[in-house]
């Protein structure tokens, strides 16, 4: 059973800065063709301050962050019985390559469903930028099945 202690844990805060490389790796990876991912100019053509970060690519950088199997290892979750249920973002202010995010995750909720059959585990995350912006959110949950 996920111990409800858990819920207002801190995972801590670290920081990276946005890489160009890293923002048209991504966009590739996902089919993700518009200029604005790709090339510079276009982006600051479209407004940008540089190459315009893609929505999911929030979860990448805070998978280089923060090492998944750490969270499953604190709260006790066996890999064998694992899935990721839900991820959502929402974005306060648009983030480009060369800004420093800090990363602040936080178990926000650990509830269970079907007599305690499956278990789930909520982290939200804030981020904000080099300026001390707040400029978006994620939230992933997490569901363990009893065996």
């Amino acid at each position: 059973m996920l111990d409800k202690n858990l819920i207002g844990h801190s995972l801590g805060k670290r920081t990276l800065t946005v890489e160009e490389y890293a923002v048209r790796f991504y966009a590739k990876a996902i089919g993700e063709t518009h200029a604005v991912y790709h090339d510079v100019a276009a982006a600051r053509e479209a407004g940008y301050r540089s190459l315009r970060v893609p929505p999911t690519f929030l979860s990448c950088l805070e998978g280089w962050l923060f090492q998944t199997r750490d969270l499953l290892a604190l709260a006790k979750i066996d890999l064998a019985r694992v899935l990721h249920a839900e991820q959502s973002y929402s974005y306060h202010q648009v983030i480009c390559a060369g800004d420093t995010l800090t990363y602040e995750p936080r178990i926000v909720d650990v509830y269970d469903k079907k007599g305690g059959a499956l278990e789930f585990l909520v982290k939200e995350t804030r981020i904000t930028n080099q300026e001390g912006v707040h400029v978006a959110d994620t939230r992933s949950v997490l569901v363990q099945r009893q065996l």
